[in-house]
């Protein structure tokens, strides 16, 4: 299926149904359609056709999303660009995905004057919603629509994410109609559905909650579109919409565990709220089941393999007798019927049940590739799996459990300490609201495990108390020896904590 297919199924069980909706407005699936068609016609006046590259730049905005579907019609490849990114590093995925237009909002106008120079493919910029020089206004855009004819891209690319920024090199993971079809599949068999689905997008369109809406459009569902983050709002819409399904990083989880008005919110209506992106604490998951309802669904995926490498329904979450199952909680769930998860040694060989090692994949989930970088693509796929880059193991009941990221894991005196697994110790003391565990150099232990906390509002308790916490959970190997309490913690645009601008911090603090 291609993208626009969705929306396309959605509108032909009623037409006349709410399909995007804001505080300002809503349009029904007609409306949508029938927009997505002039874009696309007016995309197809500006030159594009099959296989050209269309960024778009853009908060979450139902006519910047209802572009998505007009790119698709004429089966070019959607490109989401973050607008938290540097402007160096957006200016490097628009150059390497030879984009051919942009499409943008008015308020990140100070960021396309930064990137826009000097790249020869860029031949057309489209402002959605204001004017800059150099750029077209919506309403002189879509009056230079042109006929067009609907394509289905020969090699089914639907879409480039830009990944790795905050590591390294921004590399392209190229997603193709067959990627997203299988990633909708497994959202419509592994989570509960009953009724028409009102879906609340908080998180930003350009990343998970984007790629969710497409099994709701399938079933002429409503997405309800916040066009910025705010809690106190979320929960209103949660109650006014009557929403059945929504997603958020653990970390705006927390907050909406925080917020004075959760309690008094009817929830009622709920039958899915997914988090993932990032570990949820297994304490703070188990206050979420009482207060928020059985309704909490975990997903773990990455961009190479979008969302679904396991899942874990709001039924795994409990035991039969209806008791919170909490030797659970701190698991990923289960490979769905469509991927098979393995682990793989570092020389390859497959590990048994139990064994930590690479969290590796196959299935038709998995992208078809890094775009023009036949290196990476074959270091992520050697031995003929997907390679995570995440450590974890399968249990004798086949549940996925992930330890950490590769690249966290730290080795202080001779052992390897997970840093996840820390963080899971920490996140149990009540006055902990987030944290994160690195290894920093130590001339005694090689590295020393390191952690930085952020604490919840009017809580107070210093670094030695958390050490003996977790010493107590863990022993003294894995026991931070250096703790440091920071009012908040850098954050990437989905909530995920950026250990690599805390290493940095740290690095020029010198030693503790």
């Amino acid at each position: 299926m291609r993208l626009v297919d969705y929306l396309d199924k959605g509108a032909s069980l009623d037409p006349d149904a709410p399909c995007l909706t804001t505080d300002r407005e809503v349009r029904t699936y007609a409306e949508v359609r029938e927009l997505s068609s002039r874009i696309a016609a007016a995309l197809a006046g500006q030159g594009v056709g099959p296989g050209d590259k269309v960024a778009i730049l853009s908060a979450n905005d139902p006519v910047a999303f209802t572009t998505v579907f007009a790119i698709s019609r004429l089966g070019a490849v959607w490109c989401p660009i973050n607008p938290r990114n540097e402007a160096a590093e957006n200016r490097e995925l628009l150059e390497l995905f030879e984009c051919r237009a942009l499409v943008f909002q008015a308020k990140f106008a100070g960021l396309v004057d930064q990137i826009r120079g000097g790249l020869p493919n860029l031949a057309t910029l489209v402002c959605l919603d204001g004017e800059l020089n150099g750029a077209l206004g919506w309403q002189q855009f879509l009056d230079g629509g042109t006929e067009y004819r609907e394509t289905i891209p020969a090699d089914d690319l639907a879409m480039i994410v830009g990944t790795g920024g905050t590591t390294g090199k921004p590399k392209g993971v190229m997603l193709t109609g067959t990627n997203l079809e299988i990633m909708t599949a497994i959202v419509l068999m592994s989570y509960p559905f009953e009724g028409r689905p009102v879906y609340l997008a908080l998180a930003p369109l350009t990343h998970a909650a984007g790629v969710l809406c497409f099994p709701i459009l399938a079933l002429g569902g409503e997405i309800v579109v916040m066009r910025t983050p705010d809690v106190g709002a979320f929960l209103n819409n949660l109650e006014r919409h009557r929403v059945t399904h929504t997603f958020l990083p653990p970390t705006v989880i927390y907050m909406v565990l925080a917020h004075e008005r959760l309690d008094t919110t009817d929830r009622s209506s709920l039958q899915c709220f997914w988090y993932g992106a990032a570990p949820m604490s297994a304490a703070r998951l188990g206050e979420a089941l009482r207060r928020i309802g059985p309704v909490m669904a975990q997903l773990f995926g990455q961009t190479e393999a979008p969302m679904m490498i396991s899942t874990l329904p709001p039924r795994d979450h409990f035991r039969a007798d209806g008791s919170i199952a909490t030797e659970r909680l701190a698991s990923a769930g289960r490979p769905p019927p469509l991927v098979t998860v393995a682990i793989m040694s570092e020389d390859g060989s497959l590990l048994r049940r139990g064994e930590r090692g690479e969290i590796v994949v196959r299935s038709s989930l998995v992208m078809a590739g890094y775009y023009r970088d036949p290196d990476a693509t074959a270091a992520a796929s050697a031995h003929g799996w997907h390679h995570t880059g995440d450590i974890g193991y399968l249990d004798d009941t086949g549940y996925l459990y992930i330890v950490d990221r590769a690249k966290d894991m730290v080795i202080t005196g001779g052992f390897n300490v997970y840093s996840a697994e820390v963080e899971q110790a920490l996140m149990a003391h009540g006055a902990v609201r987030d944290c994160a565990v690195i290894g920093l150099p130590d001339d005694k232990w090689g590295e020393r495990v390191c952690a930085v906390v952020q604490l919840q509002p009017g809580a107070a308790v210093d670094g030695g108390e958390l050490t003996a916490f977790v010493k107590e959970r863990l022993g003294s190997v894995k026991a931070p020896k250096q703790v440091e309490i920071w009012p908040d913690l850098p954050r990437s645009t989905v909530g995920k904590v950026l250990k690599t601008e805390i290493r940095s911090v740290l690095a020029k603090a010198g030693p503790a």
